[in-house]
Order: structure tokens, then C-alpha cells, then sequence
């Protein structure tokens, strides 16, 4: 991992980050001089759980997974990130150590925002903290949603819940879906071994409920889908 200058435009990105969109032009130059570059090939860790954040993180391009290790070795993926999305605030606020690790899952570029920086706005416009506790209210929402899902549905309406998150009711009938990253990490993201969730989509493409090639997923009857197994 290597912090270092691409020549991007550092206000510029920071100024279409939702977080950031009421402050001025002032505000966000002196948010971008807390800011620096930091490059991710895939495979590398940005940090470890049990280091000391001094920021939050924002991903420019790639995608970043957030997981921990059980004790038994197996890991547990918390979230799967792309590109605009922000972590790490609210354990940047808590003072305590990270209680995930992230690593990239592609050649990523983030930019990282000092806490320093953060502190020093929240004093000067308290509307910037209204927009970090609804962002983190956002966050703390989908918690309680996963939780929810991993209680009370089973593994095969978790997944369906999953392929089609993005379709509203009046999508159009048929859909390709192509999964973010391989099959492990979502399984994992769902709280499902890798052998359960081939096992499901087995299951729906022999029925022709979907057609699988390789990460790409065709959904042949949006409706048919989504009512299946209700």
C-alpha cells in the first residue's frame, strides 16, 4: 500500500462526497489539506483490526471488503465497499481500535481525511455533524436490516433479497445482475458458508429461476423471483 500523489483533483472529490455538500469552498480546502492519497493493489490491508484509526477513508475507485477472523479462522465478511462510499468514522469518533480489518478486493484509490481535519469543521459548522450522525444513523440501520435478514430469513430469501437489492416493483421483467466479487466473499457478506450459497443458486438455476455464468446472473422473470420462496 503506497500513499503518494496521482494528480487527482482532492476538492473537487471531496466536494461530490454527500457528507461534504453543504460546507463551502473554504471548508473544503482546508478538509482537503488534511487530506492525502493512499493506493491499494489488490490483496493489500489498509489496516489491521486493533490499529489506531486516524481518519476515515473514502474510495475513489476499487472496492474494499471489511471483515474480521473468528476464533476458529474463518472469516466474516462485514461489508463489501465501492466506489464514493466512506468508513470508518464512527470508530474514528469512539477512540478505540479498529474492530474490523479492510482489504482491497481490486486495485483501489482512496483518499484518506484526518481526524484533525474532521474536528476542526465540526467546530466551525455544526451542519456538517448533522450530516455524520445521519450518515452513521443510515449505517446503524442497515445493521439492524442484516441482523434482521440473518434471523428471521432463510439462506435462499437472503439471497434472492441480495440479486435483486437494487430492482424497485416496476423494473423492467428481465435482469442481469453481476455480482461484485466472487462467491465467498458475498456468501460470507450473508452469513452463509460458500458451499450453502453455491447450493442455493444450484437450486434456482435448476428450477430457471436464474441462469448463472460465471458472475454474471441472469434473471429471466424479475417477479418470479422475488415471489419464490415467500
Amino acid at each position: 500500500m503506497q500513499s503518494h500523489q496521482h494528480g487527482i483533483n482532492i476538492e473537487a472529490l471531496l466536494a461530490h462526497v454527500p457528507l461534504f455538500n453543504e460546507l463551502t469552498a473554504d471548508e473544503i480546502r482546508r478538509l482537503a489539506r488534511g487530506t492525502r492519497e493512499v493506493s491499494a493493489g489488490r490483496g493489500d490491508i489498509l489496516f489491521h483490526k486493533g490499529d489506531t484509526p486516524t481518519g476515515f477513508h473514502l474510495l475513489v475507485y476499487g472496492q474494499i471488503k471489511l471483515a474480521f477472523t473468528s476464533p476458529q479462522g474463518g472469516e466474516k465478511v462485514v461489508d463489501i465497499l465501492g466506489q464514493g462510499q466512506t468508513f470508518g468514522e464512527a470508530v474514528m469518533f469512539m477512540e478505540k481500535p479498529y474492530m474490523v480489518y479492510a482489504q482491497a478486493l481490486a486495485d483501489s484509490l482512496l483518499l484518506h481525511i484526518a481526524k484533525t481535519a474532521i474536528l476542526d469543521e465540526l467546530d466551525a459548522d455544526p451542519r456538517l455533524g448533522r450530516k455524520m450522525i445521519a450518515g452513521l444513523s443510515m449505517r446503524l440501520h442497515h445493521l439492524i436490516t442484516d441482523v434482521e435478514s440473518y434471523s428471521l430469513h432463510s439462506g435462499r430469501q437472503r439471497i434472492i433479497g441480495y440479486l435483486l437489492r437494487e430492482t424497485l416493483d416496476d423494473a423492467e421483467k428481465t435482469i442481469i445482475v453481476t455480482l461484485p466479487t466472487n462467491k465467498g466473499v458475498i456468501a460470507s457478506r450473508l452469513n452463509l458458508t460458500q458451499e450453502h450459497f453455491s447450493r442455493i443458486l444450484h437450486d434456482l438455476s435448476q428450477k430457471g429461476l436464474i441462469a448463472v455464468e460465471g458472475r454474471r446472473i441472469h434473471i429471466p422473470d424479475v417477479e418470479k423471483l422475488r415471489h419464490h420462496d415467500q
